[in-house]
């Protein structure tokens, strides 16, 4: 089987990657264009492998994809680029309706027109998989409560907007044209090689620095957090035995609010690099938790989100293998020990601002 995945110089996408070519006999063509998020030294481990392509291809530029469907001739489609990061889509929302809107769209037709051409038994195997976010659905208000893959879409920022459009889009393209689609929306990813925008690892390298680690309004805001690479497994179950037309919410189980999630690397740093002069044995009385300063809340901030994972579970028998006390020890200790990598990162494209503060 070939399938085309695109976004797959990204944190989740790259996991895929690597996934199929570890643990499958599958080949992939990673089609990205990678944007500041995208990183080809997250392949550094499949890139020499001869079932693995990579194409620097753009989602918009609908005459370079014909051109990699027409020469690579791929089974199924996982699209994963976009757009990703909140705070950047309230600072700057048309690179989000361009690449997860505009972007999907191409994508999608590009797709059509290549699936047209395919003989029936091929047309009937070949799977469009859009991945999506949890975020689409906006707010949890009832403490019990969680998404559903029939729960309403009522998205609150940029980013979570250009997503639920994108979703719409792809269920169009199946009930309209009769291409084949699946939506999956996750939960919360961490774990390695994730861009240090994002909570996890910017809590980590800020915290290792000795720098704020910075805790938007009273840190109570609620995630279910999904281990990357449990991720990976459960896009790949859904890509080679869901059901088209079906969605699958895909969480971790594991709800906790972003102050513990801070307290609890905090406490990590401690036990791993105790001589690191901001730990308390290194030197700072107050240790690691002593950097947590809580910040103006980002806007339209959503308090809570939690995915009932139940459904995949049942029906293709997928369920995570990390809990978060797992997850979390393992990522902390690849940052740890992957300094190379996020080094070269920071090197360019961020340097750990604040972005997203609506001024």
């Amino acid at each position: 089987m070939k399938i085309l995945v695109t976004g797959g110089a990204g944190f989740i996408g790259s996991a895929v990657v690597r996934h199929i070519i570890q643990n499958t006999s599958d080949s992939v063509i990673n089609v990205d264009s990678l944007t500041y998020a995208g990183n080809l030294e997250s392949l550094q481990d499949v890139d020499s492998n001869e079932r693995y392509a990579f194409e620097q291809v753009n989602i918009c530029d609908r005459s370079q994809l014909d051109r990699v469907f027409a020469e690579h001739k791929p089974d199924a489609v996982m699209h994963l680029a976009a757009e990703s990061h909140v705070d950047r889509s309230i600072d700057g929302p048309a690179a989000f309706i361009e690449t997860n809107i505009v972007g999907t769209y191409t994508l999608l037709e590009a797709t059509r027109a290549y699936w047209n051409g395919l003989d029936e038994a091929d047309k009937t195997a070949f799977r469009f998989h859009h991945i999506s976010t949890d975020e689409v659905y906006g707010d949890l208000e009832g403490t019990d409560d969680l998404f559903t893959e029939t729960t309403s879409y009522e998205p609150s920022s940029p980013y979570s907007a250009s997503k639920a459009s994108s979703d719409h889009l792809v269920r169009a393209w199946l009930r309209t044209y009769g291409l084949p689609t699946i939506v999956t929306n996750c939960s919360n990813n961490y774990g390695p090689y994730h861009f240090p925008e994002k909570l996890i690892p910017l809590m980590i390298l800020n915290a290792l620095d000795g720098k704020a680690l910075p805790v938007y309004g009273d840190g109570m805001q609620i995630r279910d957090w999904l281990f990357v690479e449990d991720h990976a497994r459960a896009l790949y179950k859904v890509v080679t035995e869901g059901v088209v037309g079906e969605t699958y919410n895909i969480g971790g189980h594991n709800e906790k609010a972003n102050i513990e999630v801070v307290k609890t690397i905090c406490s990590l740093l401690e036990e791993l690099v105790p001589t690191n002069c901001h730990s308390r044995a290194g030197g700072n009385l107050g240790g690691f938790e002593s950097l947590i300063t809580y910040v103006t809340d980002r806007p339209g901030h959503d308090a809570r989100y939690a995915i009932d994972a139940s459904k995949i579970e049942r029906e293709l028998g997928w369920t995570p293998e990390e809990t978060f006390e797992s997850g979390i020890r393992k990522t902390v200790e690849w940052y740890l020990n992957n300094k190379e990598w996020w080094s070269r990162v920071l090197d360019g494209s961020y340097a750990g601002e604040r972005l997203g503060v609506n001024k």
